[in-house]
């Protein structure tokens, strides 16, 4: 089972990471005590919006970059991406309309 605070955790640690920013200096950005920033990182604290937004800001990544990130890792992990391309799980409903008159000839 995909949990949303691991997906949360792994983007924010990457983001870090990317920066080569340690938890030490991020947690201080974002006025987090550095052990709880360690596990929202490893996915076993959840976080409220107004700590990822202050933890986002702290990396200077937009809170949308952030969750857009954890969508398409929820996405994947579900398997709604196939060879990075978009499948929806529901069909347009013009589709669908004409699929069923499609059917009746």
């Amino acid at each position: 089972m995909v949990l949303l605070r691991q997906e949360i955790g792994d983007v924010l640690r990457q983001h870090r990471q990317a920066q080569g920013q340690t938890l030490r200096q991020v947690a201080a950005k974002a006025s987090v005590a550095l052990g709880y920033l360690s596990e929202v990182e490893r996915g076993q604290k959840e976080v409220s919006s107004e700590i990822l937004a202050s933890v986002a800001d702290a990396l200077q990544v937009p809170l949308s970059v952030v969750l857009k990130d954890v969508s398409e890792r929820l996405a994947a992990a579900e398997g709604i991406y196939f060879d990075d391309t978009f499948i929806p799980d529901t069909l347009p409903d013009d589709f669908v309309v004409a699929s069923e008159l499609f059917s009746r000839q």
